[in-house]
């Protein structure tokens, strides 16, 4: 397994803290390895955890292929409209900087603090009806 259970937590709690501050919904998938390129992966999943029918169109998928190396990030529609070409950049940069180091948890919480710092420009958190849409569990997925 690619986290054990206290980093399981630290990431569940990144999100929730992200989450606190915009009506994005962030979740993380992971699995061992991936044949095929991490883009199109993120988006198989995407579709399977439901990440297309939040209200606001404004899900987030972190997926990581840890023993390969490979990881993206992909933004639903309602995201994708409202932010320039190269809004996820500084996030995976600062990502990747943390799994070269060897440090994947470190690498998907600084990538889950990002997000939620730079949703938050464009989907503020909605004191009046925001609800928690998306689990805020890892996706350990494993080519299912």
């Amino acid at each position: 397994m690619a986290f054990n259970e206290e980093e399981q937590q630290l990431i569940r709690q990144a999100i929730e803290r992200a989450e606190k501050n915009t009506s994005g919904e962030i979740r993380v998938a992971v699995e061992n390895t991936c044949s095929e390129d991490p883009l199109d992966r993120a988006a198989t999943y995407f579709y399977k955890l439901d990440m297309d029918k939040t209200k606001l169109r404004n899900g987030v998928l972190i997926y990581l292929a840890a023993q390969d190396h490979k990881f993206a990030i992909i933004g639903d529609g309602g995201i994708n409209q409202a932010v320039p070409d190269n809004f996820w950049d500084e996030t995976k940069e600062a990502m990747l900087n943390c799994f070269k180091q060897g440090n994947l948890a470190q690498g998907v919480t600084t990538g889950i603090d990002s997000a939620g710092r730079q949703l938050k420009q464009y989907f503020p958190f909605d004191e009046t009806g925001d609800k928690n849409e998306l689990s805020d569990d890892i996706a350990f997925m494993d080519g299912e």
